[in-house]
């Protein structure tokens, strides 16, 4: 199976045509009898082969990350005498960016391409947290904040640059997200560094501050979006790889600071989440992305366990709550164009010509080269 990514490679390097490209998009369209766009494509996989690779690069990661965390102690580089050492995540990151080499540049194996990656910017996060609270040490009177901030912000800034340069050399999508959650670690331990010792400062503050950066990284993966309304290049997956890390940073403040965490939700609790859950999906209908609707789904089912509870069906709540949850994604699964429609039609033209297009014939659609 080929994806969008490799007909781009090959219009690339000139072994097909833009216009046979093209053709082929067409033809598979038009067998399926519904427009790729609004598939939400991404490459994970291409054979089992990449599971296999996968689950084998695991394994060897754990190793070396056990082997440079004994090595570690041996040689007294460790926190708190028993803690972790910097050297287990330096030897996975570099380990991760050795396999790199081979697995992503010359054998383009997308799911271990995405295992690699995570491995190595992670790696390059803790490597430096670690090293920095073994050089600080123990924060002294009420500079635990302070330090642990500072500390939190340099490693993002570091795992940040390591991404840039992981993206530079490989160009794997999900990169620009890692990027993006590094940059936004920066951000948070900033705040705490700032904050985390000022009277009033509690969790909710950190949870305001977090949906705004989830707001911004979704007005950024708009931006890839937009870049591409066909999406037939790479920047169709940086974009996805962008919602998915957004979608959980908003979702997950906006039903904490509305209290919906305690374990309990009232009837007019449980109506609010089901009401921002079809806002949310009007909002996912009209950038053609499923990552919202995911990301909010356990506030909603449990929203609606707590409705039927409040309605005395104790004994079915749960399947109940399911069935209603399940046909309804299966429906809008089934007529998602249809509903796109609806929703993205009556928007100003200035706005659709932002998103996803609804219709378009793929023949007519020059597929540039994949975003450096």
């Amino acid at each position: 199976m080929y994806s969008q990514n490799d007909l781009d490679e090959a219009v690339a390097a000139g072994a097909i045509s833009v216009d046979q490209a093209n053709a082929l998009r067409g033809f598979v369209e038009n067998q399926r009898a519904t427009p790729s766009v609004d598939e939400e494509q991404f490459r994970l996989i291409t054979g089992f082969n990449d599971i296999f690779v996968s689950i084998a690069a695991a394994i060897l990661l754990f190793a070396v990350g056990f082997i440079g965390q004994s090595i570690g102690q041996t040689l007294g580089l460790i926190i708190d005498h028993d803690g972790p050492s910097p050297l287990a995540p330096l030897f996975v990151a570099a380990t991760a960016w050795g396999l790199a080499l081979f697995f992503t540049a010359k054998r383009r194996m997308a799911l271990p391409s995405i295992l690699l990656l995570l491995a190595f910017v992670m790696g390059v996060f803790a490597t430096a947290g670690f090293s920095l609270v073994l050089a600080v040490g123990e924060p002294q009177g009420n500079r635990e904040a302070l330090v642990g901030g500072i500390i939190a912000s340099v490693s993002g800034a570091i795992a940040a640059a390591a991404a840039w340069a992981h993206w530079r050399r490989f160009h794997v999508p999900i990169t620009i997200a890692a990027g993006a959650a590094a940059v936004s670690a920066i951000a948070v331990g900033l705040i705490i560094a700032v904050l985390g010792n000022a009277d009033g400062f509690n969790g909710n503050i950190l949870l305001g501050f977090v949906l705004l950066l989830g707001i911004g990284v979704f007005l950024f993966a708009m931006r890839w979006d937009s870049s591409d309304p066909a999406r037939v290049t790479r920047r169709s997956d940086v974009a996805f790889w962008l919602h998915l890390l957004a979608a959980p940073m908003i979702v997950h403040p906006i039903f904490s600071l509305l209290g919906l965490n305690d374990n309990s939700a009232s009837i007019g609790e449980g109506l609010v989440v089901i009401a921002l859950y079809i806002v949310m999906g009007i909002t996912a209908l009209a950038i053609d992305r499923r990552a919202l609707l995911v990301s909010a789904l356990a506030y909603v089912l449990f929203a609606l366990k707590a409705l039927f509870d409040q309605f005395g069906a104790v004994e079915l709540n749960v399947a109940l709550t399911a069935l209603v949850i399940g046909s309804a994604l299966l429906m809008l699964s089934a007529f998602w164009h249809q509903a796109r429609a609806m929703v993205v039609r009556p928007l100003p033209a200035s706005l659709r010509s932002k998103l996803p297009l609804l219709d378009r014939s793929v023949s007519s659609v020059a597929s540039p080269a994949p975003a450096a």
